[in-house]
């Protein structure tokens, strides 16, 4: 099975993409950023990591003790539309709201953001479900996955299980510390298999917050992986993890009552060690 090619033009969604979207539970649309707007946010998040540790949000580890991880390093970004202009903008972004609107047939409500770098060496996610973590209900969350670089499977490019949307959330299996830095595991279910996402800059991966998805560590020894993604949910939600915002896409804070069982996007490995 290959990935289908989506282009979009302004705001309009080929059919094809909702198809597939509602089908298999996921759809690429190419190039829906372009190059001047990728360059502009990563040139942000190298500009924030150099400027070093944002508690709560970006906090590389300490090298000194012999760990040689690079994700001690370049760690993941958490909730950066919460403290930076630009990610706010994209997180908003009029439209990347008029394909979710039109996936869900619904108003939208953003989440979460997050930027991961995957610099060259690091673990990957195993394969996991987001709203095991964030828990909207009823319904579930959308992803929507903005490719920052060349993504292959050379560099741990994302994965996804076609039509695991349709199903209920599993309950995980721990990973293998040594090929996923998060440790939640979800199988795919028999008869079912992952298959490669390849993107390039600009193009973004829209997906249902039920679909079984990962990736596998950066291999390479040059390349970075970076990606910038965004949670939302639909405006006829009625609970979400604590952790996570609730905004329209014009900015404005809902309150929505907390669901049970919900947590950060991924739990961690205690870093005890080099990986």
């Amino acid at each position: 099975m290959t990935v289908t090619d989506m282009g979009v033009d302004g705001a309009a969604l080929p059919e094809a993409a909702r198809r597939q979207f509602d089908e298999e539970g996921f759809t690429v649309l190419r190039s829906l950023f372009d190059t001047a707007e990728i360059a502009e946010l990563n040139a942000e998040f190298t500009a924030l990591h150099a400027a070093g540790p944002l508690p709560g949000h970006f906090e590389p580890r300490a090298t000194e003790t012999g760990g040689t991880d690079p994700l001690h390093r370049y760690p993941r970004v958490m909730h950066p539309h919460r403290i930076n202009d630009l990610a706010l903008r994209f997180l908003l972004e009029p439209r990347l709201r008029d394909v979710l609107e039109t996936l869900l047939g619904e108003e939208v409500l953003a989440a979460q953001s997050m930027f991961y770098f995957k610099p060259p060496g690091a673990r990957g996610q195993a394969l996991h479900q987001d709203n095991f973590y964030l828990r909207v209900e009823p319904g579930t969350c959308v992803a929507a996955w903005i490719a920052c670089d060349v993504i292959d499977r050379a560099n741990g490019g994302l994965e996804v299980v076609p039509g695991t949307h349709r199903m209920d959330l599993f309950c995980p299996e721990e990973a293998d510390a040594d090929m996923s830095f998060a440790r939640e595991y979800v199988p795919p279910p028999p008869g079912l298999t992952a298959v490669p996402v390849d993107m390039a800059p600009g193009d973004v991966l829209f997906f249902n917050g039920s679909l079984v998805h990962g990736s596998h560590p950066n291999r390479t020894t040059d390349r970075f992986r970076r990606s910038f993604i965004c949670h939302y949910a639909g405006r006829s939600a009625e609970r979400i993890g604590s952790w996570y915002d609730t905004l329209t896409m014009d900015g404005h804070r809902i309150a929505l009552p907390e669901s049970e069982g919900a947590g950060p996007c991924g739990t961690e490995f205690a870093p005890d060690g080099p990986h």
